[in-house]
């Protein structure tokens, strides 16, 4: 007996409101876009420049006592994690102690690196201080061009890998949904001025990785049904793809999400803007694998060439039951 969220007959019609749901994500595109141009992104030490300091102590590293002792300089943004180093004594706990560039300063001066080991100390009596580095505004600002050149590429990769596989209408249509969920995640970081690193830029490509096999299973049941209903509407065919892969599009994103709020609230600081970029895009992947890339299909319309046969590998990732 097999667990079924979605009974094998639903018939829901996604394109009842196409007008509607495309024009709202077009709206919040252009708002996301507006407000990144307008309020900016709160950059991280990553690409803003700053100081890595490495610890070493006897004592376990303490995040919460380290980020309390820290709080009084009035540093600005300060991110502790503690680290494995396999060329330092295994009885030796290590932590990384990043801070951000002050204002301006080129490099940390050495007054502030000895008001923060004072501060630390004040935790872990026995702390040593074994490297001190500084990364300026030059780093940090290559350090943007190449992150977004990454998201980029990644776009561009699928663009030619979906054109390959389907058609160029599909291509046109999975691109259009990945930029959808990349320009609201930053949108909403933006808005919210959640810290954005490093670790953001990894959430955002595992997006477009998660959006991307979203929209490639529909794809794959709709290239089936149009060579299996060969006289029905493209609208009506892309309501049934949608349908029978629903099920497993829910069970999917619901398990993902699971755990992706169990990481959110339990995860600590440290994690928190990785995590709420992937919750946060798994929402909006999932959402636009029905109503952004399909519409821009039917928009674009398909060729429906019947002189190729059906394969017998077509529709291997589709036909999963949840």
């Amino acid at each position: 007996m097999r667990l079924r969220l979605i009974p094998d007959d639903t018939n829901i019609d996604f394109f009842k409101h196409a007008k509607l749901t495309f024009g709202a994500s077009c709206v919040a595109v252009l708002l996301a876009l507006a407000v990144w141009f307008t309020m900016g992104l709160n950059y991280g030490i990553d690409f803003r420049g700053g100081t890595t300091l490495r610890t070493q102590s006897d004592a376990a590293v303490d995040v919460a006592a380290y980020r309390e002792a820290l709080a009084p300089l009035e540093l600005g943004d300060v991110s502790i994690s503690e680290v494995f180093d396999p060329a330092s004594d295994s009885t030796k706990h290590v932590a990384m102690v990043r801070i951000q560039a002050q204002e301006g300063e080129e490099a940390a001066s050495p007054e502030m690196i000895q008001n923060v080991e004072q501060a630390l100390q004040t935790v872990a009596p026995n702390i040593v201080f074994t490297s001190v580095e500084s990364v300026g505004p030059k780093v940090s600002g290559e350090l943007i061009q190449t992150a977004f050149l990454a998201v980029a590429a990644s776009l561009g990769a699928i663009l030619i890998y979906i054109w390959l596989r389907f058609e160029w209408q599909f291509s046109v249509g999975a691109v259009a949904a990945l930029f959808h969920d990349v320009v609201l995640t930053i949108g909403v970081f933006s808005i919210l001025q959640i810290r954005f690193d490093l670790p953001v830029i990894a959430a955002i490509l595992t997006i477009i990785g998660y959006s991307i096999n979203d929209t490639v299973v529909i794809f794959d049941r709709l290239r089936e049904n149009l060579r299996k209903y060969k006289k029905r509407d493209l609208r009506e065919i892309m309501n049934l793809s949608v349908n029978e892969t629903l099920s497993r599009t829910l069970m999917t994103s619901g398990t993902t999400l699971l755990a992706l709020i169990a990481l959110l609230v339990l995860g600590g600081d440290v994690i928190r803007g990785f995590v709420f970029a992937i919750t946060w895009g798994v929402v909006v992947g999932t959402y636009s694998s029905v109503y952004v890339a399909k519409n821009v299909v039917l928009f674009l319309g398909v060729k429906r060439d019947w002189s190729k046969k059906d394969g017998n590998n077509t529709g291997q990732y589709a036909n999963i039951d949840a």
